[in-house]
């Protein structure tokens, strides 16, 4: 199950040079290599927890139980809150990084409701889970294309 949000996402804004100053650009830019890289790692770390315990890597309820209350919970919840806190100058990359936050809260929101559901043996619970982490997926992947349109629009290289 692939869950991975920025994590597979070289974070690296180049800038096509030009004769005048576009706020959005710089804006996003910065957003990129000033504020969100310094996130990926962090990211990354609870992504690769919980995956090293799902799927074909699963062995037991109380094993991702212990990952995810030990590790996986609170690694990305402080992860999440950093990216609240982000707070991007112009409307577009706003806008823009709002379904990064929506996307990252409904991941954390499934990761909490995979502990409620071993804690209660609620496959239903479970069920929920699977589709807020679907639904994380798709918000990740219009944030991702949104992204980089933002950055074609304004002469950012995103790699």
């Amino acid at each position: 199950m692939r869950t991975k949000m920025l994590f597979g996402l070289v974070l690296i804004a180049l800038v096509f040079t030009g004769c005048f100053s576009d706020p959005v650009q710089d804006d996003l830019i910065n957003y990129i290599n000033s504020e969100l890289a310094p996130l990926a790692d962090l990211e990354a770390e609870a992504i690769e927890k919980y995956e090293s315990v799902v799927g074909i890597n699963y062995t037991s309820d109380i094993i991702v139980y212990n990952t995810l209350i030990r590790e996986v919970v609170p690694t990305y919840r402080k992860f999440v809150d950093r990216l609240e806190k982000i707070r991007p100058r112009t409307k577009e990359v706003q806008e823009v990084h709002e379904l990064y936050i929506e996307a990252a809260n409904i991941q954390y929101n499934a990761f909490v409701q995979i502990l409620a559901a071993i804690e209660q043996s609620d496959i239903g619970l479970v069920t929920i889970a699977n589709e807020n982490l679907f639904e994380s997926r798709r918000l990740l992947r219009t944030y991702e294309n949104k992204l980089m349109a933002l950055g074609d629009k304004h002469n950012v290289v995103i790699e």
